[in-house]
């Protein structure tokens, strides 16, 4: 696999998908309460929450975000505002969806959502988080050190790596944020801003290697 600047072994290929398949929760998504699509650089999750919606898991979808660098010229009137704009071409109905248009980080995302939910009468006992692929355990862990009193089920499109890589269409890109996901999910617990996840070994030392070869663009500094 490569992208424009960078060849990817095949030996950091296998490492990126070990990490790819642990970022992942594996929930088997069921009916919830409410919907939470969490604003990233991915449009794909606001079709993947109307694919949701389609299937009847939930009645009502919170799509939460503002701007970050990374999206501000992708979606410039905020994350939340252009995944609402889509999810309504996919023929989501507009009374069912709320917009939280200023969150700019996980932690935001889920409590800004949650203050939203009560302001319209909504107080859920179970939560259905849509989110790329990759980031379904930090969201997790997330959710649930913010909003432990809730059920919390992850989903994402289903994709393997590659298919995931085909359609971002850069590999290095990819393989940079899982590796900057996973370094989240091992330092925000001591921050305060998780629950703690177990890390297997080979996970770490994937991470650890990968981050040796130079896919540290993401990395939390400091």
């Amino acid at each position: 696999m490569a992208d424009d600047a960078r060849t990817i072994t095949q030996k950091q290929w296998r490492q990126a998908e070990l990490i790819w398949e642990y970022h992942r929760m594996h929930h088997g998504v069921r009916t919830c309460d409410v919907a939470i699509a969490l604003g990233c650089n991915d449009i794909g999750v606001a079709a993947h929450a109307a694919e949701l919606y389609d299937a009847g898991l939930f009645p009502a979808l919170v799509f939460t975000g503002g701007n970050s660098p990374s999206t501000a010229q992708v979606f410039p009137r905020g994350e939340a505002v252009h995944f609402r704009e889509r999810a309504l071409e996919l023929g989501v109905p507009d009374p069912v969806i709320l917009v939280e248009p200023e969150a700019s980080n996980t932690g935001q995302n889920i409590t800004f959502s949650r203050r939203v939910l009560a302001a319209n009468g909504i107080v859920p006992a179970t939560v259905l988080l849509v989110c790329m692929p990759y980031m379904e355990r930090r969201a997790f862990a997330t959710a649930r050190k913010l909003w432990p009193e809730v059920g919390v089920v992850c989903a994402s499109a289903p994709l393997s790596l590659g298919d995931y890589v085909k359609e971002i269409g850069d590999a290095g890109l990819v393989i940079d944020m899982m590796v900057g996901d996973l370094q989240r999910v091992m330092e925000y617990p001591k921050l305060g801003f998780a629950i703690d996840q177990d890390v297997p070994g080979a996970v770490r030392d994937a991470y650890e290697s990968l981050v040796t070869s130079g896919f540290d663009s993401r990395l939390i500094q400091g």
